[in-house]
Order: structure tokens, then C-alpha cells, then sequence
């Protein structure tokens, strides 16, 4: 069981730049596991944005990629957010697993991300 707890979620204007923050409660990096950050807008399905593989590879989504940058130690992930756009606008959450991170089984409760225009 791997609980993890999101920080770092505000509110700033467009172009303005976000870190948000995971603490895991076990070794998370180079541990086995799968992180990942996911997002939920109003109204919308929950995506995936990034994620840091098993083998500490990185992945974007398309959305952010070149503005978003993950990195992760033994039990924390961040998600350092530049160049904020009002589509960026969503629950964020930090989840894990032992596989892709396509269906993660830990997950955080989330924190607000709000960007104005």
C-alpha cells in the first residue's frame, strides 16, 4: 500500500509558472514503480500528462510537453509547470503503480490548478 499526498496547487495567470509536488509514504523511485501525473478538468475525462517509468524514463503528454518537466527522488515526484495556460486548468493528481501508469491503483487526492487569462 503506497500513499501519496499532492502540495503545490494555486492559482496564477497565464504564463505564470506552478510546482507541484508528490510524497509518497514508501521508496518510490528506482523502487519499482510507475508515477505519473494525471488531470481532470470540469466536465472532462482524467488524462495523464507525464509520468516517470519504472526504468526512470520520462514521458508528456503532447499538451505539455516543453512545459512541463517531472523529476523524482526516492520517495517524492515534482511537476515543475511553466508557461501556464488557461486549458491547463484542472484537478491535478499523482498516482502509482507497478506497471505503465495506463490504470494506476495508488492515487492522490489531488490539488486545484487554476490559470487565468
Amino acid at each position: 500500500q503506497v500513499q501519496l499526498a499532492e502540495s503545490g496547487g494555486g492559482s496564477v495567470q497565464t504564463g505564470g509558472s506552478l510546482t507541484l509536488s508528490c510524497a509518497a509514504s514508501a521508496r518510490t523511485y528506482s523502487g519499482g514503480y510507475c508515477m505519473a501525473w494525471f488531470r481532470q478538468a470540469p466536465g472532462k475525462e482524467r488524462v495523464r500528462v507525464a509520468l516517470i517509468d519504472k526504468f526512470g524514463r520520462f514521458a508528456y503528454a503532447d499538451a505539455v510537453k516543453g512545459r512541463f518537466t517531472m523529476s523524482a527522488d526516492k520517495t517524492k515526484n515534482t511537476l515543475q509547470m511553466n508557461d501556464l495556460r488557461p486549458e491547463d486548468t484542472a484537478m491535478y493528481y499523482c498516482a502509482a503503480d507497478f506497471s505503465t501508469c495506463s490504470r494506476p491503483i495508488y492515487w492522490g487526492r489531488g490539488t486545484q490548478v487554476t490559470v487565468s487569462s
